[in-house]
């Protein structure tokens, strides 16, 4: 083979290949969103996020995650965490909020997102982290798989897998609405169909015993859904009594046939909007 087909060669390997990425510039931010095809970390200026005081009805969860991350910003150990459990109450919300309350006290803290559909690119996103200065809270919001998804493969060896192991710098954090990320029908198909049920299911459900921490959240109590609706009202500044707020935000709930974190925000952005209080 001549030398001008080697270089012709060359070449096209160079043009398929990813180009290395640079370590961007983590100063400009507190949070990031990777993306791929190009491979780069997208600074977020501004973190949409709650304060951390006005999340009601979730003070184990907020506890434990806020200790976690205090241990974590410091250097010492800290667990993977799945925050998982019932729509609408506040999972990704918490992460968000202990981010920027940690962050407030260390200022090296980042918050990394990744998609679900773009985890079997987090090798290369953590190779980009390892080199960097500062610590990144890895944040992956409304994690699940379903039937013949193999994306859980790639993130089973960054929890604790592999030779190079996660780096010392980064955690990972996950929010899904199901304990074992995976629907429960999919587990019982795994049973009644594989030649070796038990190995089958276990490849699957083992996923999330890969997690250090499970914080569970459960759907909230009327008492709790009118104490977050309050809290917003105080905290922006929108004056209603408590009579006509318990009337509204009771009739809301029934109109969307849920009780919620969420729907209490949903009913205070539109009680905010008709007394003319921008958010």
């Amino acid at each position: 083979m001549n030398d001008g087909i080697l270089t012709r060669i060359a070449q096209a390997l160079e043009r398929l290949a990813p180009a290395p990425q640079d370590i961007p510039d983590f100063d400009s931010a507190d949070g990031f969103v990777w993306h791929v095809e190009p491979d780069r970390l997208e600074p977020v200026v501004r973190i949409n996020r709650v304060d951390l005081s006005l999340l009601v009805g979730v003070d184990r969860a907020r506890d434990i995650l806020l200790e976690n991350t205090r241990q974590f910003a410091r250097g010492l150990p800290a667990n993977n965490v799945l925050l998982w459990g019932a729509r609408g109450m506040g999972k990704s919300s918490l992460v968000k909020a202990v981010h920027g309350a940690v962050n407030e006290q260390v200022g090296t803290l980042k918050l990394v997102e990744i998609q679900r559909e773009d985890l079997p690119s987090i090798g290369r996103l953590l190779n980009l982290l390892r080199g960097a200065e500062g610590r990144f809270i890895l944040f992956c919001d409304d994690l699940s798989f379903d039937q013949d998804d193999s994306h859980y493969k790639s993130l089973k060896a960054v929890l604790d897998g592999g030779i190079e192991g996660r780096p010392d710098n980064v955690v990972f954090y996950a929010t899904s609405n199901r304990r074992h990320l995976m629907p429960r029908d999919m587990i019982e198909n795994e049973r009644s169909s594989a030649i070796n049920p038990s190995e089958a299911v276990e490849e699957k459900v083992s996923l999330s015993d890969r997690f250090g921490l499970w914080l569970g959240f459960h759907p909230c109590s009327q008492d709790d859904y009118l104490a977050m609706i309050r809290g917003y009202c105080d905290a922006y500044g929108v004056a209603i009594d408590d009579e006509t707020l318990r009337a509204e935000a009771i009739e809301w709930q029934q109109t969307r046939g849920a009780r919620s974190g969420r729907v209490a925000w949903q009913y205070f952005t539109d009680l905010a909007g008709r007394r003319g209080v921008r958010l």
